[in-house]
């Protein structure tokens, strides 16, 4: 991929009406049961391809990204999250990685997308963090986000996950040097703005009819997902258990995750989980709108994306 490509910014039109202007709306909705769910893209975060795939040769890395058509050095990196409605209760599931981040230019649309697809912040009643990392709490801390959400919104998340960020270790990360000083301050910018906002849980949480919120750890000790289950039908939004290289090789370690060894568990966990019952996955980092099936693949997985309906 050729580095025009790589920086290309979103397409966007003026058509001489109000809105953001941009062509594609980048928002994709599927029904579960009775429940909506909406995925957002929040952007495209560029990243070190061996963040990806921190166990491996560079030739076995090489040659997955060969094979899928991308570049060796960097790869563009999905960024989804998305809108929950059961009843009468909207909920928001992680928020972006917001501003002030230089290299994630290409990312921080979620809170514009919501507002051009006429979402009024004030309507959100919840909101369920998968985990604290920038690029998942970020949109929260966008300066005027706060003032625009009820004052009551409830904040879930996991009580470990509060926990591991008042002193997180990175000793089993493999980041680009400028990450970790900005995981940290988003985390801390976030609790300060929030707390008094935060419903903690231990290991799983209702957070409205057919919508639930459970830890796996892993990624990080109090990452969770999100289980949206109605009439007998089913979809999970995994947060970041879940990578674009881990269908092929869901061992391969991805940089990021604080806990490698038990990501990699989660990971394979998940995936049999959704090969074994046919329920849709979701993924913050999987290419938007990142809604699929699992099927088996030998010892590895298979994603098999969802054909668009519009």
């Amino acid at each position: 991929m050729s580095e025009t490509t790589r920086n290309v910014q979103p397409v966007t039109v003026n058509l001489g009406n109000a809105g953001s202007g941009e062509l594609v709306p980048s928002r994709y909705a599927v029904r579960v049961g009775d429940v909506d769910v909406v995925l957002i893209s929040d952007g495209i975060l560029p990243l070190p391809t061996t963040t990806m795939s921190t166990n491996v040769s560079q030739s076995d890395r090489n040659e997955w990204f060969d094979s899928h058509f991308l570049q060796r050095d960097m790869f563009d990196w999905a960024l989804n999250i998305a809108l929950v409605r059961s009843g009468e209760r909207l909920i928001l599931v992680d928020s972006g990685v917001g501003d002030g981040f230089e290299y994630f230019s290409r990312a921080g649309r979620s809170v514009m997308r919501l507002e051009s697809a006429g979402i009024d912040l004030a309507a959100i009643t919840d909101i369920v963090i998968t985990h604290m990392h920038m690029d998942h709490v970020g949109g929260l801390n966008v300066d005027g986000v706060k003032a625009k959400l009820r004052p009551d919104v409830r904040i879930h998340v996991a009580a470990a996950e509060v926990e591991f960020w008042k002193n997180p270790d990175f000793s089993k990360t493999v980041m680009p040097e400028a990450v970790p000083p900005a995981l940290r301050k988003a985390a801390a910018k976030f609790v300060e703005l929030y707390g008094k906002n935060l419903v903690l849980f231990d290991q799983t949480v209702e957070v409205a009819a057919g919508v639930s919120a459970r830890v796996t750890g892993g990624h990080t000790p109090g990452h969770c997902v999100v289980d949206v289950a109605s009439k007998g039908e089913k979809l999970t939004f995994v947060g970041d258990a879940i990578f674009e290289v881990g269908f092929d090789n869901p061992g391969w370690q991805n940089g990021f995750e604080h806990e490698p060894e038990v990501a990699v568990d989660v990971r394979i966990a998940l995936l049999n989980e959704a090969a074994e019952t046919g329920a849709l996955l979701a993924a913050a980092h999987v290419a938007f709108p990142s809604i699929g099936h699992i099927a088996k693949n030998g010892e590895n997985f298979r994603f098999v994306p969802v054909q668009w309906d519009y």
